[in-house]
């Protein structure tokens, strides 16, 4: 098995709605907001080689919104999907499967691109995975949420007989649901951010990589109370949080962050103040 860090480039995003409760003289110190009070956040997806299988986790952006989205969101930086595949050999051709953690725009754009006027599947040779709750919440989305699932980067999937759904396991008590995906990756599904969220788990060189999606959006969210303000149910995202992190101290995990515009990975330890990183590091270095 090889992983692989797939850059698509940085957004931004209000600081206040990305870190809910925490004043802005906490958390500004963390990641600095512009003028604007906004803050850069990476799209940072992962390619795992595993035998004959190539798995995305998540698809960035994507580039087929008009220039009207994107002048909220400031879309920045030189990398791409296409150009991050490319440098290490591999071509959107080549995907076997695409992992998509939930279907907010910034995890999802990619998945479906605009070709001559059409929308068309952007890994044509591809199986999609989703799960069967979150793609219904996702498809007749609540009044709140309606502005992150935008249809174009969601009905293309299912119209394409590309999607296939993944089954939760049986929630234990005190344990978050998980799913085995294959003999090295399992998805654990949490709902505070949104219903149904995926979490990939992958065990790669006698570690375990969590992939954190919109649970833990960067290394500055660790701390309990860093909560979003885009989460639909913030209490029970403390609860998961609360839960994964005690799991992830005791087990030594490493947390890879899709949104952190630095850090890519890191471990934590309890300390005096709480659990905390403890070191950070890029994936190449696993």
């Amino acid at each position: 098995m090889k992983l692989y860090t797939i850059d698509t480039g940085y957004f931004k995003l209000d600081g206040g709605a990305m870190f809910g409760v925490v004043p802005k003289s906490m958390w500004n110190k963390l990641n600095p907001a512009d003028e604007n009070n906004l803050c850069s956040w990476a799209l940072r997806c992962l390619l795992i080689q595993d035998g004959d299988r190539l798995i995305l986790v998540d698809t960035g952006n994507g580039t087929k919104q008009d220039e009207k989205f994107w002048s909220h969101y400031y879309l920045h930086g030189d990398d791409t999907l296409e150009k991050s595949l490319a440098k290490h050999g591999f071509s959107k051709d080549d995907i076997t499967d695409v992992i998509l953690t939930h279907l907010h725009f910034d995890h999802c754009g990619g998945a479906v691109d605009l070709v001559d006027g059409k929308l068309v599947t952007a890994f044509k040779n591809a199986t999609y995975w989703s799960n069967e709750a979150h793609w219904k919440w996702a498809t007749q989305p609540n009044d709140r949420e309606k502005a992150s699932f935008l249809k174009e980067n969601i009905l293309p999937i299912e119209e394409s007989g590309q999607l296939k759904f993944i089954v939760p396991g049986e929630r234990k008590f005190h344990q978050l649901s998980s799913s085995v995906f294959n003999e090295n990756i399992s998805v654990r599904f949490v709902s505070g951010h949104t219903e149904s969220m995926m979490l990939p788990q992958i065990n790669y060189k006698g570690k375990t990589i969590v992939y954190m999606a919109d649970l833990l959006p960067a290394a500055a969210h660790i701390p309990i109370p860093y909560v979003m303000a885009y989460d639909m149910f913030p209490l029970t995202t403390l609860s998961e949080k609360k839960a994964f992190l005690t799991e992830a101290v005791e087990n030594d995990y490493i947390l890879f962050f899709e949104h952190d515009p630095k850090i890519e990975c890191c471990t934590v330890h309890q300390t005096e103040k709480g659990i905390r990183m403890k070191e950070s590091f890029r994936l190449e270095e696993v």
